[in-house]
This record gives structure tokens, C-alpha cells and sequence, in this order.
């Protein structure tokens, strides 16, 4: 077993023993023990361990030729062994330098692959990988005939592809793939090899930053005002920068699938690198000094350059500053161009946008955004596509004639979607305006799919004049996924397809050109998701054909009932909470039970959209991970994500009015629970994780509406994220009250109810840091709170390890045990 790390700051209480809490034992013998005892990972009770370590079903991707779906079979959950692999923390990345990719927290690792055909028959598994393998970043070729895919070693990631025909793995290179800036390849259009981003050859090993420093580090400023954001793992000292150095210099290189290897250009600290459509070019953006120890990579001065495949230089794009005085509201960017990119449905057409209101959404402008075109060979002057009201979001390309330009404000919470002709530019027509929260009245997204190039590009209908669009179709009684056909210039929608009643189905892909043979995934209230192929001119039971035969990945929860609940908030609001009771349960026999009410507040700009009910009768349901459902087992109700909107009327900022509308949404919602007749208003908990530990600290602090809380990688202390959070955009010197207010640390003596305090201990989350946890259980023991601290070390924002998840659940399930269930007798 492995001992948990603890901070030195925390006391003994944060101890997590190898017993349950003893409520009933004297604190000097529980201290005893403690002390005397080391820590260790908890199994959380059965049924929840056996389904934490049950195999999960496969994932699937269907083939750009439609004619395969690949399934990729993972563990549940890795050890916390692999957890404790080597991790560096530079720039806003996370790497492990073993293998000069992702670190471990942040790759979900593949085990196993197999091709299953569309037309039926047995999946066949991919022969000729290792034992034991562990595979990421899975991607399949523009032809469809092979998948490209890392393999890791000790020493390095390796480029693996495997072939569809013979279902048969193969190594294209030895362990000098560089991920640690992204995905580390991607295929050449026209599927012949792959563009690596790799390990540069003979590169020495990375330099020692253990020795004593030569020096303090100094940061100055000289008046220019630069606000960012609570950003994690920074450059701190120039040992990051000479790491960063070492770990993100990679060599392009193309690699055929058949013949040598060739670089491409020098080496350099090159954050992206895309081939042009027509596989001429290269784009890539390099980053330069000097280095920022305030903002992560992504801002450190730049160079975005297209260069030709023998690396010489074709254009210039920008020479980018560095970028560390963008203003903090969110729809703020930083000036001059950004999001370079190829046109999906050209040969070689650089795209690119600039703010014409310098960045800054508080500065008056007509047009906030302006699109740009540039084709090879570079030379003539950007033509504009299209001037934005809003800020750009992307394009869908289609074809000489046919682009959707997306745009968004998020100040009114507003996006316009805009039909243009990239042949005639600079106007268009807006084909959607609306509230982006507003979930009942969404058209839906145009659909995509790879092109013989392997570039996603809207998908016409046979003649050409409509497009297909594919959305969740909400409604108060459920999300029922629809395909329509939207016709370009009349504006109208035909439905061709809906999710039956009672079922959620969603489009994989369309297998023909006509759209009407269909491959989905299909689930109901009793039946997990699965794979079938739908024939829409076909009769009766022929219209189906099953694909896959995934089991039920958590049998032991099929009795649990579910049901949606509607309640409104004392000023009219309407709110909504999906009940979940125990397999077995009888109200008349068993009466009230404790409940946990398990939340995340959202802030909205319309009373109207915040009040939107949508059912989830037709889901499958099984919890994963961490899960607050798993307390179903040990016979606790759950009010699952009972809504909390906090909203901004009358030009008021949502957060002005946060913990009013926070506590009428919560008493709104035990008010609902206990005339059901299910809960018990002495034996409710409140919990969440993130911004829902932040509501629930709240909670505890202003209402004496629970008997306990759990709070999990929560932001307790606004000022420690001065330059704004989560919807908050203001600074903390332009809402001073409404941050101090809305902090529960400032409340931390008002909290008079238990409080069980989790966090990961390498928490990456913006803001989250696990210093808000700390300090805010010391303020609470400080005030004589009841509190319990566990921090699970090497955890990120959300729990991964084994032994972590199941130490959580340990832990949530003793605490509600603790406080919510009458006291065994002596």
C-alpha cells in the first residue's frame, strides 16, 4: 500500500486511518491512534470497489471511408503507481520527461485496439503490439485504410500505425516522438506517412537544475498594466526555462509509411505544425524568448511562419509579442493575428483573424473581429472573408461557395452563425442568432466529415443545396438527437431523423451519400449504449442492424429508480433536480431517507433560459470515476445536479446577488425533496466538486439547511484569483464586495455544520490551487469548526489513480455515515 503525502501545515486530524472515523471514541485516543498508524488508501465498501475495478466498455471512431469502426479498449482507472511516474510543470503543461509527452494525469491509456466493419460480423483485434502496451492518441489515416498511434516505452513515445485490411501493428519509429506540446504527429493528406514532431537527434540529456542557484529571481514592472488570469505551473526560475528548452525543442520530420525518414527545417520550440491541404507547406507557430513566468506558453512571443516541405521559408504570418497584458474580461483577446489555420477545403489558403477593438470587449467597435484569407503562393494582399460583430469562434469550410462563420459574445451569452461565399467575399447572410444557453430552440451544428484529404468539411446532400445538421434535440421531457436537412437559401429545416421516445440515439456517421443509412449510438433507461447501423428506407426489423453487444459496465445499480423533479424558487424560477433512490426502495416502508444533494451553480443573462427542464428518463446511467451515485449502494437518496441558477437582471452582474439566489435555490430545492416524502430535512448533505465545493461552502456558511457538506478541489478565497473566476469577469478592485462576499473563507467562522474538505494534491485547475483548501481548513479550525482535510497526492483537478478514486468514495461515504445515519448502539 502506499502512504499518502501530507502538507506540514495540516494537523494530525487530516490523518486518514486505516479504520472508519470512531464518532464515539475519546479525541485523545483518536489522536493516539492516529499518530501511531500511517496513513494508507481506503477501500471504499462494496458494491463500489467491484465496480471500480470492472472493465469499461470500448470507445469507438468511425473510418473517414465509413466502411470501420475501431474500438479502443482501456482500463478503468490506472494505479497510482503510474501517477508516480516523473512529472514537470512548465509553461502551463504538464509532461512527463521519461517520454517527452503528456504526463501521466493527463493521458487516458489505450490497451487494446480492433477494427469492427460497418456491414457486420466479429471485431478483429490489432495483432503485433507488446505485452502489456500502453497507447494513446489514436488517429486515422485520410483514406481509411490504417491508424497511426504513440506506443510507450521506458525510454520514449514510438509512431505506430495499424493496417485495416490485416488487422496487423507495426513500429514506424524508435521513441523519439515529441508530445509534449500536443499530439506529436499528424498524417500527410494524402495518407503516404506522417508528420512527426520529434526528439532532435543526439540531443544531450536535460540539463541539471539541482544545483545551487547562482541568484534571486527578480520580476519588475514599469507602470504598463498587465492583469492575467490565476494561471497554474508557470516558469518560475531559469531552471524551468532551460527545462522547458530541453523538452519542447522538437525536429519536423516526415515519416513515410514506406522509405527514410527526412527532416524538415532546424529544430525549434514549435508549439504546432499543420500541412497544408494539398501537402505543400507547412504551418507552425515557434515560441521565442524571452520567456514569460506569468503567463503559460501560448502567449510567450511567437513566430507563426509557413514554410515549404524542405523547410524553406514561404510566408510570414506574425511576429508575435509577448502577450501578458490581455484584459481580463473573457471575451478579451490579445491584438494583431491569431488562430492561423489552413482553409479545410482548399489547396493552400492561410486563415487567420484580428481584433479591430484592440483586444478589449470594453472598447466601443462595430466590428470586434475581422476574418482574413491569404492563398499560396502568399503573395497578394489578405482579402477580407467577413467582418464580425461578435467575437470569432471558427469556420465550418464546405466548398468554393459555402462557408459558416461562427461567432459569440459572452456578455449577452449570444452567438450568430453567418452563411458566407468565400469565392465573393466580405458579406454574408446570418443563418443563426441566438441565446447559446437557450437549449429548447437549438437548430443544431452543421455536420462535418473528413474529406479524401482528411479534413472535416460540412456535408451537402446529394444535389448540393442543403446541408445536414445534427442536434440534442432538448426538451422539458428529454434530449431526443435529431439529423435535419437545412436548406441554404430558403433558411427552412426538413427533419430526416429523431431519437425514438423513450431512447437517446445519436449519429456516429452517414454511410451513404444520400444520408439515409445511418450508424448510431443507441441507449434507453435500461440499455447501455451501443453501436447499430440504421437503414431509414428500410421496414420493421430491418431497419436495424446491432453493431456491438456492450454489457451493462455496473449490473449492481440496474434497480435504482430516477426520476426528474420540478420546483420553483421563491421568485418564480423554475428548477429542476434528477432523484435518484436506492434498488429497492419503498417509501411507505422505509420512509424519509438521508440525502445528498450534489450540485454546480451556473450564471445565466435570462430568467427564462436559467428555468429550461430537460428529463433524463431516456438516458443509461452508471456512474464513473469518483461519482457521488455510488452512494446509492450504501442507501442514501441523491438529488443529482438540482439546478442553481444565479442571474444577472436589469443589467445587474449575476454574482451581485449570489448568495441570496444560491440559498432560495437550495432551500427551494429541500423544500422539494421533503414533501416528496423520501428525505429527511435533519439528514441532508450538500456536496460538489470545483465551483459546486465552492457553492457548498457557501451553503454551510449562510443556511442551516444541512446537516453536512463535502467539498471537493474547491476555491474558497476570491482574492487569491484576483483578476476574475468562473463567469466572474470583473477584477476584485471593480468588485471588491462582491468578492469578499461570495468567499467563504470570509464566513469560515459561520460555518457550524461538518465539513469533509478534499483535494488533489497536484490540483491543475485554474484558480483551484490546493493552497485554497488548506488555508480554508485552517480557518476553520481555527474558528472550532468540525472539519476533516485529505489531500490525494499526485491528483490533478479531477481524481484518475485506483487508490485515489477509491479512497474518495472511503472517505465521502464514512463522513455522510458519520453524521447522517442514527449511531449504532453501544
Amino acid at each position: 500500500m502506499h502512504r499518502l503525502i501530507l502538507r506540514s501545515a495540516v494537523s494530525a486530524l487530516v490523518l486518514m486511518t486505516a479504520a472508519p472515523v470512531l464518532a464515539q471514541v475519546p479525541a485523545q485516543i483518536q489522536a493516539s491512534a492516529q499518530a501511531s498508524a500511517p496513513p494508507v488508501y481506503q477501500q471504499p465498501p462494496q458494491p463500489i470497489a467491484q465496480i471500480l475495478d470492472s472493465k469499461p466498455n470500448p470507445s469507438a471512431s468511425l473510418s473517414p471511408d465509413r466502411r470501420t469502426v475501431l474500438l479502443q479498449e482501456r482500463t478503468n482507472l490506472p494505479s497510482i503507481a503510474e501517477l508516480s511516474e516523473p512529472m514537470l510543470r512548465l509553461a502551463g503543461y504538464r509532461i512527463n520527461p521519461q517520454n517527452n509527452g503528456p504526463a501521466n494525469s493527463r493521458v487516458s491509456w489505450l490497451t487494446g485496439l480492433s477494427f469492427q466493419g460497418v456491414d457486420g460480423g466479429a471485431a478483429r483485434p490489432v495483432t503485433g503490439l507488446p505485452a502489456g502496451a500502453r497507447l494513446t492518441g489514436v488517429s486515422w489515416a485520410p483514406t481509411g485504410k490504417a491508424v497511426a498511434f504513440l506506443l510507450n516505452t521506458p525510454t520514449g513515445l514510438e509512431l505506430w500505425t495499424a493496417d485495416v485490411a490485416a488487422a496487423q501493428a507495426r513500429r514506424l519509429t524508435g521513441p523519439t516522438v515529441n508530445a509534449a506540446a500536443g499530439s506529436g504527429y499528424s498524417w500527410l493528406p494524402d495518407g503516404s506517412g506522417l508528420l512527426v514532431q520529434a526528439v532532435p537527434a543526439g540531443r544531450r540529456a536535460a540539463p541539471d537544475v539541482t544545483r545551487p542557484p547562482s541568484g534571486p529571481t527578480v520580476a519588475e514592472t514599469g507602470g504598463r498594466a498587465a492583469p492575467v488570469r490565476t494561471y497554474q505551473d508557470l516558469l518560475t526560475n531559469a531552471g524551468d526555462e532551460a527545462l522547458f528548452d530541453h523538452y519542447f525543442t522538437s525536429q519536423l520530420t516526415v515519416v513515410p509509411l514506406n522509405g527514410r525518414a527526412r527532416t524538415v527545417g532546424q529544430p525549434g520550440v514549435i508549439l504546432g505544425a499543420s500541412v497544408s491541404p494539398d501537402g505543400r507547406f507547412i504551418l507552425q507557430t515557434r515560441a521565442k524568448k524571452p520567456y514569460s513566468y506569468v503567463v503559460p506558453a501560448g502567449l510567450f512571443p511567437a513566430e507563426v511562419i509557413v514554410v515549404d516541405m524542405n523547410g524553406r521559408e514561404a510566408h510570414r504570418v506574425a511576429d508575435l509579442p509577448l502577450r501578458d497584458n490581455v484584459p481580463t474580461p473573457f471575451d478579451a483577446v490579445a491584438p494583431g493575428p491569431r488562430s492561423a489555420q489552413w482553409r479545410a477545403d482548399a489547396d493552400a489558403t492561410l486563415v487567420w483573424v484580428e481584433a479591430q477593438d484592440g483586444g478589449d470587449p470594453r472598447n466601443a467597435a462595430e466590428v470586434r473581429d475581422r476574418v482574413f484569407m491569404l492563398p499560396a503562393p502568399f503573395n497578394d494582399r489578405p482579402r477580407i472573408l467577413l467582418d464580425l460583430k461578435e467575437r470569432y469562434e471558427g469556420v465550418n469550410w464546405g466548398r468554393a461557395d459555402t462557408a459558416i462563420v461562427n461567432s459569440s459574445w459572452f456578455n449577452t451569452r449570444h452567438e450568430t452563425r453567418t452563411l458566407v461565399d468565400p469565392s465573393n467575399p466580405g458579406a454574408g447572410r446570418v443563418l443563426v442568432d441566438r441565446n447559446y444557453q437557450d437549449r429548447y430552440n437549438d437548430p443544431g451544428s452543421v455536420v462535418v466529415e473528413p474529406n479524401a484529404r482528411g479534413r472535416s468539411v460540412i456535408r451537402f446532400n446529394a444535389d448540393g443545396t442543403k446541408v445536414f445538421v445534427e442536434g440534442d434535440g432538448a426538451t422539458r421531457e428529454g434530449e431526443y438527437p435529431f439529423l435535419d436537412l437545412l436548406d441554404l437559401k430558403t433558411g427552412e429545416s426538413q427533419r430526416v431523423w429523431r431519437s425514438a421516445q423513450g431512447e437517446y440515439e445519436t449519429v456516429v456517421g452517414m454511410l451513404d451519400e444520400s444520408g439515409r443509412k445511418l450508424i448510431t449510438y443507441r441507449e434507453s433507461r435500461t440499455d447501455p449504449a451501443n453501436l447499430r447501423v440504421r437503414d431509414l428506407d428500410a421496414q420493421g426489423d430491418a431497419q436495424v442492424t446491432a453493431l456491438t453487444r456492450f454489457p451493462d459496465p455496473a449490473p449492481q445499480l440496474a434497480g435504482v429508480s430516477r426520476q426528474l423533479i420540478t420546483y420553483k424558487r421563491d421568485d418564480g424560477v423554475e428548477l429542476s433536480g434528477t432523484l435518484y433512490l436506492p434498488a429497492g426502495y419503498d417509501k411507505d416502508r422505509d420512509g424519509p431517507l438521508p440525502l445528498l444533494m450534489w450540485a454546480y451553480p451556473a450564471e445565466f443573462t435570462d430568467a427564462s433560459v436559467a428555468g429550461q427542464v430537460v428529463d433524463t428518463e431516456n438516458r443509461f446511467v452508471r456512474p464513473s470515476g469518483s461519482s457521488h451515485l455510488f452512494l446509492l449502494t450504501q442507501g442514501y437518496a441523491i438529488l443529482d445536479n438540482p439546478t442553481m441558477p444565479i442571474i444577472g437582471r436589469d443589467g445587474a452582474e449575476p454574482n451581485d446577488t449570489y448568495i441570496e439566489q444560491l440559498s432560495a435555490s437550495a432551500k427551494a430545492a429541500v423544500d422539494a425533496v421533503v414533501a416528496l416524502g423520501v428525505a429527511d430535512r435533519d439528514r441532508i448533505a450538500v456536496g460538489g466538486h470545483s465551483y459546486g465545493a465552492f457553492m457548498t461552502a457557501n451553503l454551510l456558511a449562510h443556511t442551516d439547511l444541512f446537516k453536512t457538506g463535502i467539498a471537493r478541489s474547491g476555491a474558497y478565497n476570491r482574492t487569491l484569483t484576483p483578476f476574475g473566476f468562473q463567469a466572474e469577469q470583473r477584477t476584485y478592485w471593480e468588485a471588491t464586495d462582491t468578492y469578499n462576499e461570495m468567499s467563504p473563507f470570509t464566513f469560515a467562522n459561520k460555518v457550524n455544520e461538518p465539513i469533509l474538505l478534499i483535494h488533489g494534491g497536484a490540483d491543475d485547475n485554474s484558480g483551484t490551487f490546493p493552497v485554497q483548501s488548506e488555508r480554508f481548513y485552517a480557518a476553520l479550525k481555527g474558528n472550532g469548526a468540525t472539519a476533516r482535510y485529505v489531500v490525494l497526492p499526485l491528483e490533478a483537478h479531477g481524481y484518475r489513480a485506483r487508490e485515489s478514486v477509491g479512497h474518495a468514495l472511503y472517505e465521502m461515504t464514512t463522513w455522510l455515515d458519520r453524521w447522517m445515519k442514527p449511531a449504532k448502539a453501544e
